[in-house]
């Protein structure tokens, strides 16, 4: 399917005014998503990022070496020249947490906080690591997307649920 630029626009203009929960955002798909957001819809209004990690400032020093310290914010960073990281930080509000944990592992008041906003959930946190124990695996990719919708059902505004996936499997027959 090819996405016109007519449905395109109006994609983009979903996302204003908007609030969104992204996990996964230091992986390949989450960070392109991001910067892909941030650029076409600067009028977001914050994109919260689960990020794994044992408090807030480590979650944001994640975030600013992991995602947007990445050569694909280049364009942004060029646009928005030396506010660039003021941009990011009204925008984007990383959050200490994991998706294995009941509420990710949030406090109260964030949970509460991130609830009553989010307008939209996207799903990109896995592990494509083929060589991890099922338990670990497990853990992320089937109880971490379980705890993806008990946190949306608390969410009272959402609209949107996405669950991305990165692995892809192909066979290839050979006769």
């Amino acid at each position: 399917m090819v996405i016109s630029e007519m449905d395109a626009a109006q994609v983009a203009a979903y996302f204003r005014g908007k609030n969104i929960l992204i996990t996964g955002a230091t992986g390949f798909l989450g960070k392109v998503l991001l910067e892909k957001i941030l650029r076409i819809q600067p009028d977001v209004t914050r994109l919260f990022l689960l990020v794994r990690a044992t408090d807030d400032e480590s979650a944001r020093q994640r975030v600013q070496t992991e995602v947007t310290g990445r050569e694909i914010f280049q364009v942004l960073r060029e646009k928005h020249g030396k506010g660039f990281e003021d941009f990011i930080e009204e925008k984007v509000c990383p959050l200490a947490g994991d998706v294995m944990y009941e509420d990710f592992g949030l406090d109260t008041a964030k949970l509460k906080e991130v609830s009553k906003v989010v307008d939209i959930i996207v799903n990109g946190a896995a592990t494509t690591n083929f060589y991890e124990r099922y338990d670990v695996s497990f853990d992320t990719n089937v109880l971490g997307a379980k705890q993806i919708c008990a946190l949306a059902n608390k969410c009272t505004k959402l609209k949107m649920l996405l669950h991305v996936s990165t692995a892809t499997y192909v066979v290839n027959k050979r006769d």
